[in-house]
């Protein structure tokens, strides 16, 4: 029997999943989760609900489903050790370098590897099964003949998701909300950058907005008898950011069609279909189930998932916030009693709004969604009290931090609502354990043997995607040249057999991070002949690639959408063969230095001028989406590119690090790439990014990303405002002995001493 797994963003809708009949729920804590935004769990809420659900024969996993900078790690070793202690039935995780930390330490703990790890093969699966990972949860750009064969050929549980929102974006590979300020949904800080309202140069209508990439919800309650008779392992509600009613709504027509299809189909899909009615959310879609082939998938998924009129938030919209009132007393105690004895202060800190557009009027007990307008935040609320004040106008009660003119919507009425038995004890006195101080021991990555790196050397690197910009590239007499394989390069080398201006062990074949299940059989037998042709040198991108050419006496170079953010991360790979990498995007100048010693920074490529895929799309734009250029409120302008092989989104202008490849060269880091994939090579643009460099000037109207400030972070914030709350305190004093020198930063973990061994990535494979 499959299992039914349900989101638990709060207590709430934890009780509302078990209530409902979920076997299983899904949570995070207050870190290392894709939902940082959502309540998420005390730690004595979390070692409570994990003894309450075991009591009742009901799992519960932890997701960890975020990547890790080196300066978090003794807090991720010690939130691991934690986890370990409680018990919980599996953690949901991204990084690799938790998987080898694990692997390490913590060999007890269940791992299932996240959508976020972007799993969407047989080959990538198998990969995380010899790993020892238990269970995978593969991407959701997937059809029902994909998972057929995935299924059949690995032993691995599966989970997917049947039920929720979409990322437009292929699993995992967005970059989007990172490049707009550094909260990346890699860590969990997404501001669905996707759901914005755009404003594009449409060749048949001229200028026209809309939200053009903001995509439909995925429901998958008709294929469930299908996927429960190939025997997928667990099925999977999006959520944590939902309410309970919606989860418990969600959850009960699931749960009553998985026990009744095969006694009536017909009537219990009917009936499973009229309790998700009360599902206030998108419109919904069935995505990429019912294609056969690939083909029809990449022509077709377009039309089905987007619509430019479809609004990014969800729910009935009730107005906009247009005028303010002072919470009473009574109100504030009633939000305090709703939000319970354990809830941080700012938990339950209400004003009251009078809402203005829509046609219904909120009531006790209704569940309402916020949304900012700038499209920063947006929080789900349960409405406790409403008040008329003297000129006729409804106020009630939200959160604090919205302003004037955010959105609101309805998500539930409270008639929908039921209570639920609490799944916590009433008393959580008794629940004290917490991390602990444990020191996590050193670990080095391998040092460097001699001629190990040949295919490696120092020097210039430049990427391109087509052959024909490769003639270009090589002008500026880079060391090597990476080639973008793509439907268009695997014809001009595999049919046509393009005869290349260089030796092809000087052209290194850089893969797609995407690799489905529908072209998996054709890219290993690609990858084969590629060998035999000559090449002997492959980024690799996704964890199929590893698997696929195993054993062919290729050189790997792990690519940047492996996510070596941290050490621990590189030596997971360096077990898999992998001996050069090439650094995340995402990445900053602080935590490059700190992964990677300077003993070992010759198996590193820093890219420094890219025109990053802030987000990557698993079909063809539809024949509407007639635009080249799209911008948003700010008049920061993207460009969109639409081919055989998908749609990517990327900003107009570069990232560049150019005019720091002196700094970067004196520092040890002595390969650097320009990466041009899919964008024309031309002389001039060459000749600019290469004078910036010479010059140590930077390229204009280029971007940092986060080369300089790094990932958002709540901790940081927070140091920066206790700073400067006190410079200003102290100002007002008279007494200012220590002006500002500009923003502070956290300081980052020392390695010394402590009594630790160093440990030898490579030689300690698990």
């Amino acid at each position: 029997m499959s299992e039914l797994l349900a989101p638990a963003g709060n207590i709430e809708a934890l009780d509302a999943a078990i209530g409902e009949g979920a076997d299983a729920v899904y949570l995070g804590l207050k870190s290392f989760n894709a939902r940082l935004r959502s309540s998420n769990f005390a730690w004595n809420q979390f070692e409570a609900a994990v003894q309450s659900l075991h009591r009742q024969n009901k799992k519960i996993y932890v997701t960890v489903n975020t990547v890790s900078e080196e300066r978090d790690l003794e807090r991720l070793y010690r939130f691991l050790s934690y986890l370990n202690k409680i018990g919980p039935d599996g953690l949901i995780v991204q990084d690799f370098g938790v998987i080898r930390m694990c692997q390490e330490f913590f060999p007890n703990l269940e791992l299932h590897g996240s959508t976020q790890m972007n799993v969407e093969s047989a080959a990538g699966v198998n990969l995380l099964s010899k790993a020892g990972l238990k269970r995978v949860v593969v991407a959701r750009e997937l059809g029902l003949e994909e998972i057929k064969y995935i299924k059949s050929h690995t032993n691995a549980e599966l989970e997917i998701f049947v039920h929720g929102a979409l990322c437009v974006s292929e699993s995992g590979l967005c970059l989007f909300s990172s490049f707009l300020g550094g909260k990346s949904a890699n860590r969990g800080m997404c501001t669905q950058a996707c759901r914005r309202f755009y404003t594009v140069d449409s060749e048949s209508a001229g200028e026209t907005q809309g939200y053009y990439f903001s995509p439909c919800d995925l429901q998958l309650i008709e294929q469930i008898p299908d996927l429960m008779q190939l025997g997928v392992e667990s099925f999977k509600i999006e959520g944590r950011m939902k309410s309970a009613e919606y989860v418990g709504s969600v959850v009960a027509a699931y749960r009553y069609l998985m026990d009744n299809w095969e006694k009536d189909k017909k009537g219990a899909l009917a009936t499973a279909k009229r309790l998700l009615s009360t599902d206030f959310a998108r419109s919904k879609t069935s995505y990429w189930y019912n294609f056969k082939t690939n083909e029809e998938g990449v022509e077709k998924a377009g039309s089905l998932i987007l619509n430019p009129n479809q609004a990014g938030g969800t729910g009935i919209f009730l107005g906009k916030i247009a005028a303010f009132e002072q919470a009473s007393d009574e109100a504030k105690e009633k939000a305090r009693e709703a939000a319970g004895p354990d809830a941080a202060p700012e938990d339950y800190k209400i004003t009251m709004v009078h809402l203005s557009g829509g046609n219904y009027d909120p009531e006790i007990g209704d569940s309402i969604r916020l949304h900012r307008q700038d499209d920063s935040g947006r929080v789900s609320h349960k409405v406790r009290t409403v008040m008329i004040d003297e000129k006729g106008r409804r106020f009630v009660d939200v959160p604090l931090g919205f302003k004037r003119g955010d959105s609101v919507y309805l998500l539930q009425t409270k008639a929908m609502s039921k209570r639920y038995p609490r799944v916590l004890p009433p008393d959580l006195g008794k629940y004290r354990k917490q991390p602990g101080a444990e020191v996590l021991p050193v670990l080095d990555i391998t040092p460097v043997a001699k001629n190990e790196l040949s295919y490696f050397p120092e020097g210039l690197y430049i990427q391109v995607s087509t052959v024909s910009d490769l003639c270009t590239a090589i002008s500026k007499n880079p060391v090597r040249v990476i080639l973008e394989y793509n439907s268009e390069t695997r014809t001009d080398l595999l049919e046509r057999k393009a005869k290349l201006p260089v030796s092809k062990k000087q052209v290194i074949i850089s893969l797609d991070p995407y690799c489905p299940a529908s072209k998996e059989e054709q890219i290993a037998a690609d990858l084969k002949l590629l060998v035999d042709e000559g090449f002997t040198t492959f980024v690799v991108n996704n964890i199929a690639h590893i698997s696929m050419l195993r054993g062919k006496g290729a050189n790997l170079i792990g690519g940047p959408y492996l996510y070596t953010f941290n050490r621990w991360a590189a030596s997971w790979f360096e077990n898999q063969n992998i001996g050069a990498f090439i650094t995340p995007l995402e990445n900053s100048w602080d935590n490059l230095k700190m992964t990677w010693e300077e003993s070992v920074r010759s198996r590193v490529l820093v890219t420094a001028y890219a025109y990053p895929a802030l987000f990557r799309m698993r079909f063809k734009l539809p024949e509407s989406y007639d635009f080249l250029y799209f911008k948003d409120k700010e008049e920061t302008l993207f460009k969109v590119n639409s081919t055989p092989d998908g749609s990517v989104v990327m900003p107009e202008a570069p990232f560049s690090i150019v005019d720091k490849s002196e700094v970067l060269n004196s520092s040890g880091f002595k390969r650097i790439l320009l990466d041009f994939s899919r964008t024309r090579v031309t002389r001039q643009e060459l000749k600019m990014v290469m004078n910036s460099m010479i010059k140590k000037q930077p390229v204009p109207e280029s971007s940092r990303f986060n080369w300089k400030n790094g990932f958002y972070s709540l901790e940081k914030m927070e140091i920066y405002k206790a700073m400067n709350e006190k410079a200003e305190a102290e100002k007002e004093a008279g007494f200012n002995r220590y002006p500002a020198k500009g923003k502070g930063r956290p300081a980052g973990r020392g390695r010394g001493g402590n009594g630790r061994t160093p440990q030898n990535g490579r030689n300690r494979r698990r």
